[in-house]
């Protein structure tokens, strides 16, 4: 059996399962034929679903994207122009939350949503690594102080990063200012042989982030701490990153304590025409 299995009794012969395919492995010879693969098109196939996803009529599946596991998409549930844009516009990162665990399940079902962003080549390499325990998450926070203690000590003046002085002090007066006592660290990672594992772990994450308010949820870039991850060996061990992923990126996770109403504005965007 050939990696693309056609209906001819639902193939209307349109050929475009054949005009979508971006790496041109499917032959389409016009009308009275049928779609088919190339010679050597197994190994060239991205396994991106392109094709089982633009035949209107169901008529074309496909060994590894499953026509069962690609179900239509529903007119109904899609959004508005004015709903995209409340929605995105409404997105904020949350630094208050709740003492309530997040339930692992819960953290499953946002991570499978993640799996649908787009990747290079449609390599799917990002992996996930998942910290819920509040010890654990309080040690790494220390170290990450640690470290900022360091950066200060050598840079009293704090040039290179003039909020640290703040960070240091909010701990100090008894405050997480490095992961705001979230319950919750998820690290996205890519392995070296990813090349463009870096966009392809941070698209993951923006899907991440944008489903978990529908979930009560607040997320949070973490920045201090990749930076931490990124200077001290050490921390990065401490977190768990193995040595061959040199891409990853944290973001806290938490039920959200604070509610916003409003969609500030931004900085208009500064676009070159040519």
């Amino acid at each position: 059996m050939g990696l693309l299995i056609i209906d001819k009794e639902k193939c209307r012969q349109d050929g475009l399962c054949a005009a979508d395919c971006p790496t041109a492995v499917i032959r389409f010879d016009g009308e009275g034929s049928y779609p088919e693969l190339v010679t050597g098109g197994e190994q060239v196939c991205l396994r991106c679903g392109h094709c089982v996803a633009a035949c209107p009529h169901g008529a074309l599946d496909h060994v590894d994207v499953p026509l069962a596991s690609s179900p239509a998409i529903e007119k109904t549930l899609q959004i508005s122009k004015a709903q995209i844009v409340q929605f995105l516009r409404s997105r904020r990162s949350v630094r208050r939350f709740k003492k309530k665990p997040v339930e692992r399940e819960v953290l499953r079902q946002l991570i499978e949503i993640a799996r649908y962003a787009p990747t290079g080549s449609n390599m799917q390499l990002v992996k996930w690594l998942v910290i819920d325990d509040r010890q654990q998450l309080h040690q790494l926070a220390e170290a990450v102080v640690a470290w900022m203690r360091a950066l200060l000590a050598a840079d009293p003046g704090a040039t290179a990063r003039p909020y640290l002085p703040r960070l240091v002090k909010g701990w100090d007066a008894g405050r997480d200012t490095v992961l705001w006592d979230a319950p919750c660290l998820i690290v996205a990672m890519a392995p070296a042989a990813d090349r463009t594992g870096m966009v392809n772990l941070s698209l993951a994450l923006s899907y991440l982030e944008l489903a978990a308010p529908a979930y009560g949820l607040g997320t949070c870039w973490a920045g201090v701490l990749q930076g931490a991850i990124m200077s001290v060996p050490g921390i990065k061990s401490a977190v768990g990153i193995p040595d061959h992923y040199p891409s990853y990126y944290p973001m806290i996770l938490g039920y959200s304590k604070v509610r916003y109403h409003r969609l500030p504005e931004r900085r208009a965007p500064k676009i070159l025409w040519k």
